[in-house]
């Protein structure tokens, strides 16, 4: 498994480095120290505290879906033309891109600083991962 030092984990959480340390210290994430005497925290024990710690901004939409992929968010940008709009979230540390109609915006009401749920049904989504370094 992979370790990560202090600062990726803080990048991976969408905190501060100062955040890592301060769990580290408390002994909510359990960290150790690699050969070269730094702190780190092994991938599994990080994707374990990243689930667990994980919080949803609430929905609020009183709307049943059967998309369980729901980003709460900010409307960012809006830029739109006479036939389709490409509308930009910022949900937490997420950025989601829509391209919708602009009829579709307008609408809606879409336009920067609109609370707005980016809901995500897909039947196929890519996952990679980086290649080890050489």
């Amino acid at each position: 498994m992979p370790l990560y030092r202090i600062s990726e984990a803080a990048g991976l959480l969408g905190v501060s480095d100062d955040t890592v340390r301060r769990w580290l210290d408390s002994g909510q994430l359990a960290g150790e120290v690699d050969a070269a005497g730094r702190k780190v925290v092994d991938g599994a024990v990080l994707a374990a505290f990243a689930g667990s710690t994980a919080r949803a901004v609430p929905d609020p939409s009183a709307v049943g879906r059967s998309a369980r992929n729901r980003f709460v968010g900010l409307v960012t940008d809006v830029v739109a033309d006479t036939v389709m709009a490409k509308v930009e979230l910022v949900c937490g540390p997420h950025r989601v891109v829509s391209l919708m109609s602009t009829e579709a915006v307008r609408e809606l009401g879409l336009e920067p600083g609109v609370l707005a749920v980016a809901v995500v049904k897909s039947t196929h989504v890519v996952v990679e991962t980086p290649r080890p370094p050489t």
